[in-house]
């Protein structure tokens, strides 16, 4: 499995104005074509709020690009890349043929599929759609995020390349589909804890959703 990267992009913190609220966000990202990527991230990209985006678990976002054809046939409107804070987009790549633990090379690096993205509200906002996130969130059509086995220079024609897969049992959708949907399902979320690979952060959320 190989992907050739459509766009790499990275970006600082900005003050935004939403429905008259000033925020700040980093999620107006720019392309670039070369960059380094470290176990934290890639060099230059930053966030606004550490509690729920950036560390060592979410080193990199990817959004798959065949989401954005389906968002502007059903919002009827166009979505600029990078719509969705991502640092990068590929095709042929989606939540439901990923799974956790999935390792890639990127370039000089190695990532690793760590987690899916719970989304924020700012998805919506940067984009002017108030359901958008609704949306995102009903489909799990979220995106995913990678850690940094290996640092490494990636460039705008670099290629996502599979190198390893750890199971076969847990996709990103599926993942997304528990986190989202079926918090209760003591039985499988059990079993999807014993992915070693799987995020500490979920893990601590599906923890502590089955001791309430």
């Amino acid at each position: 499995m190989q992907a050739k990267l459509l766009t790499l992009n990275i970006g600082r913190p900005n003050l935004h104005v939403w429905k008259g609220k000033t925020e700040n966000s980093a999620i107006a990202k720019k392309g670039i074509e070369e960059v380094l990527l470290t176990k934290n991230g890639f060099k230059g990209d930053y966030v606004a709020n550490r509690e729920f985006h950036g560390g060592p678990e979410r080193a990199v976002c990817l959004y798959p690009h065949e989401h954005y054809l389906q968002w502007e046939k059903e919002f009827n409107q166009s979505f600029r890349t990078p719509a969705f804070g991502e640092n990068i987009s590929v095709e042929n790549m989606l939540e439901k043929d990923i799974y956790i633990g999935d390792t890639y090379s990127l370039g000089e690096a190695i990532v690793q599929v760590s987690q899916g993205r719970i989304p924020c509200s700012t998805i919506s906002k940067h984009n002017r759609v108030d359901s958008l996130l609704g949306r995102i969130v009903e489909t799990g059509y979220t995106g995913y995020f990678f850690r940094v086995l290996q640092e490494g220079v990636v460039t705008e024609e670099s290629c996502l390349t599979l190198i390893d897969r750890k199971q076969e049992e847990f996709s990103v959708l599926r993942g997304n589909q528990l986190m989202f949907h079926d918090r209760k399902n003591k039985s499988v979320i059990e079993e999807f804890l014993q992915v070693e690979e799987l995020a500490k952060v979920w893990k601590d959320k599906f923890v502590k959703g089955l001791e309430n």
